[in-house]
């Protein structure tokens, strides 16, 4: 059963543009990897610091796997210096509601 990820990231105001250029880059390897079946960035009109990472994965499996990768071999290892929060990470599945 596909499930939705949303990604709230708080970007320090002098770092939004670099943040940018990283995702850039990163989001390339999200967008391949196996189970992603859309990934979208999201941008506070009022503040634009304030990302949401939209992530649609085939399953919790695949996001598992995903989670794993970004963790280990495939860390975004320049992110963390640019964030003025720690990201929060949310997992949603769909309802017959």
């Amino acid at each position: 059963m596909p499930v939705t990820v949303l990604l709230e990231l708080r970007i320090k105001a002098e770092s939004v543009a670099e943040a940018a250029e990283v995702f850039r880059r990163e989001l390339v390897k999200t967008r391949a990897f196996d189970g992603n079946l859309a990934t979208d960035v999201l941008i506070d009109e009022d503040d634009p610091g304030h990302w949401v990472i939209y992530e649609s994965w085939e399953s919790v499996e695949h996001d598992e796997a995903y989670r794993s990768f970004r963790a280990g071999e495939g860390k975004i290892t320049d992110l963390p210096p640019l964030l003025a929060a720690p990201p929060v990470k949310t997992r949603y599945t769909t309802s017959d509601i």
